[in-house]
């Protein structure tokens, strides 16, 4: 296979996770991609002649678009990598917002990119160990939404879908993950899998023209949500008005009584 140089319009994707190992993207010449992979929100292209891979994170708009070299650019392209397949293809990394990038790094023995070897399983992934996550989240002495978010215990659970599936749980945001039985936990995550379930089958959730797939489609999840931007309408289950609360520079929406906040101890 002939070997070519990937051509990059806008280096400041680049940057992304990690400024070293990404600009050197620039520069490295592309023998064979492998089997690509995902871990949580991160994709990645393992170069198989190497112990290396191109690490992608599509951030709130990015898309990763394989296209003739003829096709006309699209307005926000930013990465161009062209194949040596003789099919005249190439891969486009498209992001109006530039919350994205590619970048190059080692891989772990697991064949992990190193900069993400931190990233937990998400609870789709076939591999998902329910034991071990019931018991690190006892562990964690946080609150559970806290932990839901937290990606070194379990991935690709975004804040509308914790807040989807506490709601479904009746689980207050607020709640310690101490006091979280296991009949707790396992009901919980069986509704974070639903809720991703359900959202994967209408493609996702899309609040405006930057959320779409590569095809350009949106996806219609927000038509079934149950709690996330409902403030003030009735809860689906008990017809309580729904609440919002400010939250780690986000908001929670919960329902006041179905889902009871924690006592504080005196």
């Amino acid at each position: 296979m002939a070997r070519r140089h990937p051509a990059v319009r806008d280096a400041a994707v680049l940057a992304r996770p990690d400024r070293s190992g990404a600009l050197s993207l620039v520069a490295y010449v592309v023998a064979h991609i492998g089997t690509p992979s995902r871990r949580g929100k991160y994709l990645w292209l393992p170069l198989e002649e190497t112990n290396q891979s191109v690490l992608a994170h599509l951030g709130m708009s990015g898309q990763l678009l394989v296209q003739q070299h003829q096709a006309p650019d699209e307005k926000h392209l930013r990465i161009r990598v062209r194949f040596a397949d003789g099919l005249g293809t190439e891969l486009r990394f498209v992001d109006q917002r530039t919350f994205g990038g590619l970048s190059l790094h080692d891989n772990t023995p697991d064949g992990l990119p190193d900069v993400i070897a931190h990233i937990a399983r998400d609870p789709l992934d076939p591999l998902f160990d329910d034991e071990a996550f019931a018991v690190a989240l006892r562990r964690k002495r946080t609150t559970v939404k806290r932990a839901l978010l937290d990606q070194s215990l379990i991935s690709g659970v975004g804040n509308i879908y914790a807040d989807e599936a506490l709601w479904r749980a009746r689980i207050h945001y607020e709640r310690p993950t101490a006091n979280l039985t296991r009949p707790v936990t396992a009901e919980l995550r069986g509704h974070v899998r639903d809720v991703m379930n359900a959202a994967l089958a209408v493609g996702g959730t899309s609040f405006d023209s930057l959320y779409v797939n590569v095809n350009g489609e949106s996806g219609y999840f927000d038509r079934s949500l149950d709690a996330y931007g409902r403030e003030g309408l009735p809860c689906r289950r008990c017809g309580t008005p729904m609440r919002r609360r400010p939250w780690m520079n986000r908001s929670s929406y919960f329902c006041p009584k179905c889902q009871r906040p924690p006592r504080v101890p005196s």
